[in-house]
């Protein structure tokens, strides 16, 4: 079943002073880096990174990776708005990772248990990793979510969708606090990346 990575990268990271939290380094690479090596490692295609404040840098530094980079120029409406524009350019077929930038220190196992989900799981649509029983990102759509994300507002919040399909959001037990990480601070992004240094991620 082909999957297609949609990274989103839209904001403007005003709490990192304005710099790209897609072009912090992990110590090895960059965030988008990273995540865009994860995806093409499991043969994703496409793989679109989204980027609205920072187009500029966030497209250049991922110009030799073999990536689709898309512009949302409408980022400023909220996250919602900046997925949908990644949606534009993923073919109606695919299956999508959606992977918001502010979570990446996520194990490759966590990417896998999803996919190992969708394979034994033909009633859900929605698979949303959880870890001490909080769900977090990344998550993994079947492709007929694709109207229903297409339909939001701009600015609504992606899990509003959730009630709507009760038993076909799948909850996926990880061991994998990167999952919650949401590293929205400089602060929170250190202790992140120091949480994943110690599990062994780097």
């Amino acid at each position: 079943m082909t999957t297609a990575a949609l990274v989103l990268s839209g904001g403007e990271s005003g709490r990192f002073g304005g710099f790209p939290k897609a072009l912090l380094s992990t110590g090895t690479e960059t965030v988008v880096h990273h995540l865009v090596g994860m995806c093409q490692a499991r043969e994703f295609d496409p793989v679109v990174v989204v980027a609205g404040a920072h187009h500029g840098p966030i497209a250049h530094a991922v110009r030799d990776l073999g990536v689709t980079v898309v512009n949302a120029e409408n980022w400023r409406e909220g996250r919602t708005a900046s997925m949908q524009a990644g949606l534009g350019a993923i073919p109606d077929d695919r299956d999508i990772l959606f992977w918001p930038i502010d979570h990446p220190f996520v194990s490759e196992r966590t990417v896998d248990a999803l996919l190992a989900a969708r394979a034994s799981d033909a009633l859900a649509v929605w698979f949303i990793p959880e870890f001490q029983d909080r769900g977090g990102h990344p998550v993994l759509w079947r492709s007929v979510l694709r109207s229903d994300l297409l339909a939001l507002r701009p600015d609504a919040p992606i899990r509003s969708l959730i009630p709507e399909f009760g038993p076909q959001v799948r909850r996926v037990r990880v061991d994998d606090p990167g999952v919650l990480a949401n590293v929205d601070t400089p602060e929170e992004f250190r202790t992140a990346l120091d949480e994943w240094r110690r599990r062994g991620g780097a």
